[in-house]
């Protein structure tokens, strides 16, 4: 899983360009396969692991359509552009592979994609049986673009329980004046505080996600990726900044985290050896620990929602991360009925069980029934009622806005953090964003 967490987020803010696998080499649309007179219907997606489980339900699918689905995968940082490239040519697939919020809205906005009110009229199930605040993620301009595909990935504060007993803190502290405190004591006993990847930068740019959700509540982000760059300059923009900048300044990343990287380890190695005592990352964190430090998994790792910030708008158990992945369709499919017929694998019996044998987390309404099933019994049920339950739920910032904006996100981001620039030049850089 730690290989299959890397590419999906580095398909979003970049990364090292891996060798392109296209198995592309008869896909040219709907419609009948070159030479064959097969009707087929194709279907893109990120190649890793996770692939295993898609190739299962394609195979499944074929063996009672008569319209065959094809796979084809892109596999590492390529995966963008390829679409990118494809999308609206020869080579344009019936459905892909995406993130939802603005990695479609491009789409969307040139006409490309279908909505899928359709669909949806007449299987109402293709929505009904996700998760609301997943399946809205898709939802543009009001209509639904997309069905979920994979699993969820909240982001979570992990901490080392043991490190923590041994400097007296509480292992998840509720608080935003508890984190501060807890920064205090960790540094008194030589231990850095809070591991940071800050040399990948989207790590960085989770504790403002959740920062400004505590302080301005969700509606200050759907202002901002809807256009509205006065919410950047406001005074809880402003309050979330002096408060991360407080943080910053208590010395709880250390001084070398922009050295640091989650995607070689680095930072899960300093939270699994007791060099530092809290993580914030995505849930794959979990089965990243369990594939390199499964001891520390088993007897020390700890792990909670985001603190709560008094007087803040923002509900205490509103989360931020990856929602899902998602399924969208294109309007030139020639083939919309069997198209319809494959998403309805996406909340069946066989898609829950196979997600969470490799350890995602799929947001459909029959996945409890299974959770005694999956890798991690009490973990997978600990995400899943979280995200249940939560009011809102902020996709991370670098995949609500247009791809096109991640640079200059997660420079800002960097820039702010380090000290290279203060609050003015943050909002600033902000306001220049495209909305989504």
């Amino acid at each position: 899983m730690k290989r299959h967490v890397r590419l999906l987020r580095t398909a979003v803010v970049g990364g090292a360009s891996l060798a392109m696998t296209l198995s592309l080499a008869a896909c040219g649309g709907s419609g009948d396969s070159a030479g064959g007179g097969r009707a087929e219907i194709h279907v893109l997606v990120y190649g890793d692991a996770t692939n295993k489980v898609e190739k299962q339900l394609v195979d499944t699918f074929n063996k009672t359509s008569k319209v065959k689905a094809v796979l084809d995968t892109v596999p590492g940082a390529d995966y963008q552009s390829k679409l990118q490239t494809i999308i609206s040519g020869k080579q344009a697939p019936d459905l892909f592979f995406n993130w939802g919020g603005g990695s479609i809205k491009p789409y969307v906005d040139a006409g490309l994609l279908m909505p899928l009110d359709d669909f949806i009229a007449k299987d109402p199930g293709l929505k009904s049986h996700f998760l609301p605040s997943v399946f809205n993620t898709a939802v543009v301009d009001g209509k639904p673009y997309g069905i979920p595909m994979r699993g969820t990935q909240p982001v979570l504060l992990f901490s080392n329980k043991k490190v923590l007993a041994e400097a007296g803190v509480s292992a998840s502290p509720r608080t935003w004046d508890e984190l501060l405190a807890a920064v205090k004591a960790l540094k008194a006993k030589g231990v850095t505080p809070i591991a940071l990847g800050g040399g990948d930068k989207w790590p960085t740019q989770m504790w403002f996600q959740y920062v400004y959700d505590r302080v301005a509540g969700p509606d200050h982000f759907k202002k901002a990726v809807n256009g509205d760059k006065n919410v950047w300059a406001s005074a809880d923009s402003r309050k979330a900044l002096g408060m991360l900048k407080e943080l910053i300044d208590a010395g709880a990343f250390g001084t070398n985290y922009d050295s640091v990287k989650f995607t070689d380890g680095g930072s899960p190695a300093l939270l699994a050896t007791g060099k530092a005592a809290f993580e914030l990352m995505g849930s794959w964190e979990y089965s990243t620990l369990q594939d390199a430090y499964p001891d520390f998994v088993k007897s020390d790792l700890g792990y909670g929602t985001f603190p709560t910030v008094e007087g803040g708008k923002g509900d205490p158990d509103n989360l931020a991360g990856n929602t899902n992945n998602f399924y969208s369709v294109l309007k030139t499919t020639e083939h919309p009925e069997a198209v319809a017929e494959f998403l309805k694998l996406m909340y069946s019996d066989e898609f829950v069980k196979g997600q969470l044998g490799i350890g995602n987390l799929p947001t459909t309404t029959n996945t409890p029934k299974f959770l005694d099933g999956s890798a991690s019994p009490a973990y997978s049920t600990y995400q899943y009622d979280l995200v249940k339950k939560a009011p809102a739920f902020q996709l991370s910032w670098d995949q609500a806005y247009p791809p096109a904006a991640t640079t200059t996100i997660h420079q800002a981001v960097q820039q702010f953090f380090s000290g290279q620039t203060g609050p003015d030049a943050f909002i600033a850089a902000m306001q220049t964003l495209p909305a989504a």
